[in-house]
């Protein structure tokens, strides 16, 4: 029989939940209504318009702001790049510092890794001066250069690196493998629940950015979902009813991607990380 402490966690667990998903449930009531049922008492049902809010917002958008799926777009490739581009060079340079012997290579290391203990919102102007120097604003690679560098994922890739054993390297260096082919052969399957894992934070960490993208675009066409909020909720009020339904749409579309790719990639996501702690 379960014992009423059994019974007291599972009580504890689930009103935790209900109250993280409360947010999200207020959000989906919302963005189903019609304006106007918003005003005075609001409705705790779900209505009948949240599609024809969906295909609203996503394909017409509100006066003065663009479509939302040209935001989404932006997001997207925002994010894509910029986690992308983390991995990448963040293996490179943690495959470089553990397996290359090079004069300075330790202090490459913690020069890197002191980097963690730098805010990114602290090297925002000189990063901004320097990409305005390049003519980066108002770009896709403005908005994702100047985020691809990763101590984190720099830091992770050489903790897996170092549990490698290093027969696996000699038994290579006997089959004739030079680093490259170590590397693609060996050292990249090897690292795959890694790479999965680091993609799903670097992805919702791409996802949400928002002070980047404010700072270094202007133009509308490269305004991301995170940074047109603002100018949604603005043109939402504009109208004699404000327009709550569709501001909450647009809230529950940008929620959408980043949880798509953390429940594609749970399993592997939680893998990764035990392996890398290993």
């Amino acid at each position: 029989m379960r014992s009423a402490g059994h019974w007291l966690r599972h009580l504890v667990l689930l009103c935790g939940a209900l109250w993280l998903l409360l947010p999200i449930y207020v959000a989906i009531v919302a963005a189903s209504h019609d304006a106007r049922d918003l005003l005075g008492n609001f409705p705790w049902l779900p209505g009948h318009r949240l599609f024809a809010n969906l295909h609203h917002i996503l394909f017409e958008g509100l006066p003065s702001a663009i479509p939302v799926w040209r935001m989404l777009l932006n997001s997207l490739l925002m994010a894509l790049g910029i986690s992308l581009g983390k991995l990448v060079i963040s293996i490179l340079s943690a495959y470089a510092i553990v397996y290359f012997r090079f004069p300075g290579r330790m202090i490459a290391f913690w020069l890197i890794f002191v980097t963690l203990m730098l805010p990114v919102e602290v090297r925002f102007f000189p990063t901004y001066r320097i990409a305005a120097d390049l003519h980066l604003l108002n770009s896709y690679a403005g908005l994702i250069l100047p985020l691809i560098a990763s101590a984190t994922a720099t830091f992770l890739f050489r903790q897996f690196f170092m549990t490698l054993p290093q027969d696996l390297v000699d038994a290579s260096r006997l089959d004739g493998a030079g680093p490259m082919r170590f590397f693609f052969d060996m050292a990249l399957p090897l690292s795959r629940t890694n790479i999965a894992a680091l993609f799903v934070l670097e992805f919702v960490y791409g996802w949400n950015q928002y002070l980047w993208p404010l700072l270094t675009t202007t133009h509308p066409g490269y305004e991301t979902v995170v940074m047109g909020m603002q100018g949604v909720i603005s043109a939402a009020n504009g109208f004699a009813v404000p327009q709550w339904n569709q501001v909450m749409t647009v809230a529950l579309l940008a929620l959408v991607p980043p949880v798509l790719v953390v429940l594609m990639m749970q399993r592997v996501f939680i893998k990764g990380f035990t392996e890398t702690g290993k």
